[in-house]
């Protein structure tokens, strides 16, 4: 290898190489190292190998570096890899990732019937779509909140935002017991900037100063020769409460789901309710509701009003759903209420809602010696806008045949409030309030199944065991009673009437959910955190005041706010007005006074008599003389340029931006 390859030099053109005995390194004829090149010497010398630059030549090189060997660097370890996961997890690109994902996890749960909501539709979706469920249920989408893989999600999302919060609040609660920063050292490099000269003292301006500032909610505090104040806390404060609120929010709801009930109940009207398991239509709890929370209240429903729009293109909508009540609580007295639609009855720590309502026609059952086997408020399923309904009267036990016989009876029942009228096909409803109402009657015979166990919709009927009673024709006996009507059944099996009183009924939702009050709170204050985090600025304000060269004072003001924000320099501006009508700008010296410099004029005018004396007096071409004069007019030159600037610092307004008024001006010739 040759000694450039030693050295890390590139090879030297024959023109670049110096002169012999010039290069570093090089001597005489007889000394190694003698040549055109550095470390160039005799044959003898080169395969010796004498040394290299060393150190000093590979700073020299310009040739390629040699690659160092690769570190190794140590393994993260347990510890190392947890660290690594926390810093992730708590980070805010994570939070919004969690968050995100929380909302996409959202949308099945809204679009997807569940099995906590409504179980009916579930089991019509399943019917509806046999390919889909299998995977739906692998996936746990029919019980979206309460599956896996959300609350993962949840749970995670719950420790990113504590994670967050812990060292951003111990950050915040340092800045509240620290004092504001000092001034900068040059305030005319901040971005609202404003200056002028005072007769006041500096320290009545840094007193005034502090006074105005703190009379602004500014946290403010004299440091040195400035006033430091800074403003603009609740923007931090606003962005942990939205985070808190989250927080919040989160725990309520999972409150809300553990220790939640919920349940539903039909009552026609003059029945009641009281307020235990066996009473419920149907109920579901959390995971950690027990039967001992339930509230102790009872409830009686008096009646039911509900009002519609009888005429023009509403016709039939809806105006009022009223449910009157009287109800009691933990053994109380009896107390009367109003239940309407979101106007739920608060009660021993539950809502009663109002979710639905329909008719219930009194329907009397007699047997073939004419002895009354059922007769009660029949509750009918709306299945229409004009409550248009259905159901059936199960006549399971004291039903005897025209033989004596035990038997049971099943019979569908069709009821119409308003009946379209004779002739309008099949019987439908033209408006929801009870006006000319109809009942529609079948009957059937045979085992219900009613002890089978298998549960059954008492609103449907099991025919699988039963025969319908039939006309002479063959055909099954059906037929249309006006309220008083009855229906006579075949060869002496009895009688159905309809009666002329016809009831209502509503449906209660009956509600436990202990979060919902922290959920409503953690709300509200999230939309005030978030409300303050996003208007409200964090800006800091200067106030230098130091006495000039001249012995006049120089006042700086100056303002930073974090981000761009138009408000910091109207700000700054008005304390500037406010600081300047107490400490206002010091008046000009007598020779600055006039716009149009007169000293300037009159140093002119000076020099134009010196020039006639001169033209007169031989004696005026001394040399000694006219250095003097040299000297004198540059005296002159220098005062012209200080009345300038004094005439420029009375000119510039004190506000945003303005340069200091008292600023040297180099002179001629000088060093910038």
């Amino acid at each position: 290898m040759s000694n450039t390859e030693q050295t890390g030099r590139r090879p030297e053109r024959a023109d670049d190489r110096p002169e012999p005995g010039t290069e570093p390194g090089a001597g005489t004829g007889t000394e190694p190292g003698t040549g055109t090149e550095p470390g160039a010497g005799s044959g003898a010398a080169g395969a010796a190998g004498e040394p290299s630059l060393g150190a000093a030549g590979e700073r020299l090189s310009t040739g390629p570096a040699q690659d160092p060997e690769p570190a190794t660097l140590p393994a993260l370890g347990v510890v190392g890899w947890i660290r690594w996961f926390w810093r992730q997890l708590t980070s805010m690109r994570v939070a919004l990732i969690l968050l995100f994902l929380l909302s996409l996890g959202a949308i099945p749960g809204s679009l997807i019937p569940q099995n906590g909501v409504d179980e009916t539709k579930v089991n019509a979706f399943k019917e509806a779509h046999e390919t889909l469920t299998p995977i739906y249920e692998k996936l746990q989408l029919f019980d979206v909140y309460s599956s896996v893989w959300f609350s993962a999600i949840y749970i995670l999302l719950f420790v990113s935002l504590i994670g967050c919060i812990v060292p951003r609040t111990h950050q915040f609660v340092g800045q509240l017991r620290s004092r504001p920063p000092g001034a900068p050292r040059r305030l005319t490099r901040l971005p609202a900037y404003a200056t002028w000269r005072t007769e006041a003292t500096p320290a009545q301006v840094r007193e005034a100063g502090l006074r105005l500032l703190r009379k602004r909610r500014f946290r403010a505090h004299a440091a040195g020769d400035a006033v430091a104040a800074e403003k603009g806390y609740l923007r931090e404060f606003g962005n942990l409460l939205f985070h808190i609120s989250l927080i919040v929010m989160l725990l309520a709801f999972a409150a809300g789901q553990l220790f939640r009930s919920e349940g539903g109940k039909l009552i026609v009207e003059g029945d009641g309710f009281a307020n235990t398991l066996s009473q419920y239509d149907d109920f579901r709890s959390g995971s950690l509701f027990a039967l001992d929370d339930l509230g102790h209240f009872s409830f009686e429903l008096r009646r039911f009003t509900g009002t519609y729009e009888a005429t023009g293109p509403q016709r039939g909508t809806p105006r009022t759903f009223e449910a009157e009540v009287t109800y009691a609580e933990n053994g109380g007295p009896d107390k009367e209420a109003v239940i309407r639609v979101n106007e739920p009855l608060q009660v021993a720590g539950a809502k009663v809602y109002l979710i639905e309502h329909g008719y219930a026609p009194v329907v009397t059952v007699r047997d073939g010696k004419g002895k009354i086997v059922s007769q009660e408020a029949v509750p009918l399923l709306p299945l229409d806008a004009n409550v248009t309904s259905q159901g059936v009267v199960k006549v399971k036990d004291g039903y005897r045949d025209k033989n004596g016989k035990r038997d049971q009876l099943g019979i569908p029942l069709f009821f119409v409030p308003t009946f379209a009228g004779e002739g309008q096909g099949q019987m439908f409803s033209v408006f929801p309030a009870l006006v000319d109402p109809r009942l529609s009657v079948s009957a059937y015979h045979g085992d219900l199944r009613a002890d089978s166990g298998v549960p059954q919709n008492v609103y449907q009927l099991d025919m699988s065991k039963m025969k319908p009673f039939k006309d002479a024709r063959g055909e099954i006996l059906k037929k249309q009673l006006k309220p008083g009507e009855t229906f006579t059944l075949p060869d002496g099996a009895g009688s159905i009437t309809f009666e002329k009183e016809v009831k209502e009924w509503a449906s209660f939702q009956i509600s436990q959910q202990p979060g919902n009050g922290w959920a409503l709170a953690g709300a509200v204050a999230a939309i005030l955190g978030l409300t303050a985090s996003l208007f409200i600025q964090r800006r800091r304000v200067w106030v230098r005041a130091v006495e000039g060269p001249d012995g006049v004072t120089v006042v700086e003001t100056a303002g930073l706010g974090r981000g761009e924000s138009a408000k910091l320099p109207e700000e700054l501006a008005e304390l500037v007005a406010a600081l300047h009508s107490v400490a206002p700008t010091a008046p000009d010296a007598p020779a600055a006074e006039s716009a149009t410099h007169p000293a300037k004029d009159d140093a002119a005018a000076d020099d134009a008599a010196d020039d006639d004396r001169a033209a007169d007096d031989p004696a005026a071409d001394d040399p000694e003389d006219a250095a003097a004069e040299d000297r004198a007019a540059g005296d002159r030159a220098a005062g012209d340029r200080a009345a300038e600037n004094r005439d420029a610092a009375a000119r510039t307004p004190a506000g945003d931006g303005a340069e200091p008024a008292d600023q040297a001006v180099p002179a001629e010739g000088a060093s910038q």
